[in-house]
C-alpha cells in the first residue's frame, strides 16, 4: 500500500490570521513530531489549500486502526501540552476524522492532494465501496502517483475543540484522497469522481491541497 499502515487520522482546521504564524510555528517545532512518536504511529503529512476549505490540513498515518483508540494515543490525547492547548482552542471549523484506509492503490505520494468529502448513504456502503475501487486507479492517470479511500469511524471521529460536544452528522462520512505531482493535475481527476452521476449526490466539498512538509518515525531523534 503506498499510505504506510491501515489507520489514519485526518484533521482540518482555519485559524484566524492574528494566530497563523504561532499555529505554523506550533505545528512545525512541536506537533506533528510529537505525533508521530506516538506509538503505531508511522508518519504525517501537512498541506496547505491550493483550493479548498478549511485551509490546513494534516494526515496521520498509524500501522493499524486500533492505534487511533490505543491507551497511548488516548494518554497523548489526555496530556496535551499548554502550547497545544493554546493553539487548539483557537481553532475554527475543524474536522477531525479517525478512519480505516479501505481501498489504497498507486505508489509513493505526491506534492499535491485532492481530497473529496462523501456522505455515503445508510445501506449503501458496500456498493459505494466497489464503484470507488473501480475510480480510484491512478494508473492511466498522468501526473496521478496513489489514489485512497478513508472510512471514518462515526464514534470516534470528534474535534477536540467544543463542538465535540455537538451531533456531527458528518462523524461517518469518507475521504477520497487522490495524491498528485502538481496541484494541476487533480482536477480533471477529481471531476471525474464528483461529476460521477452516482456519487454526485454524495459529495459534501472537495479541494486541491499543497505539502508542506512530512515526517516518519525514522526521521526522529533517536532516543
Amino acid at each position: 500500500m503506498p499510505i504506510a499502515g491501515q489507520g489514519m487520522l485526518l484533521t482540518s482546521m482555519d485559524i484566524d490570521s492574528l494566530h497563523e504564524a504561532e499555529f505554523n510555528r506550533w505545528y512545525d517545532r512541536e506537533h506533528l513530531e510529537e505525533r508521530v512518536a506516538i506509538e503505531g504511529f508511522l508518519e504525517a503529512r501537512r498541506y496547505v489549500a491550493h483550493d479548498g476549505k478549511p485551509k490546513y490540513l494534516s494526515l496521520y498515518s498509524t500501522a493499524t486502526f486500533e492505534v487511533l483508540e490505543s491507551p497511548a494515543y488516548r494518554k497523548a490525547l489526555a496530556n496535551q501540552t499548554d502550547w497545544s492547548k493554546a493553539n487548539i482552542a483557537r481553532f475554527q471549523n475543524m474536522i477531525r476524522g479517525v478512519a480505516r484506509i479501505t481501498i489504497s492503490r498507486g505508489v509513493g505520494r505526491g506534492a499535491a492532494l485532492g481530497i473529496i468529502r462523501l456522505r455515503p448513504a445508510a445501506e449503501g456502503a458496500d456498493k459505494l465501496r466497489a464503484a470507488l475501487r473501480e475510480q480510484l486507479d491512478p494508473a492511466s492517470r498522468d501526473g496521478i502517483i496513489s489514489m485512497h479511500l478513508l472510512e471514518n469511524d462515526p464514534d470516534l471521529s470528534k474535534p477536540l475543540t467544543p463542538d465535540a460536544r455537538k451531533a456531527d452528522p458528518g462523524a461517518g462520512d469518507w475521504f477520497v484522497l487522490i495524491d498528485a505531482t502538481d496541484v494541476g493535475a487533480v482536477p480533471a481527476v477529481a471531476a471525474g469522481i464528483t461529476g460521477n452521476a452516482a456519487l454526485k449526490p454524495l459529495v459534501v466539498t472537495s479541494g486541491v491541497y499543497r505539502l508542506l512538509w512530512d515526517v516518519a518515525k525514522s526521521d526522529l531523534p533517536r532516543g
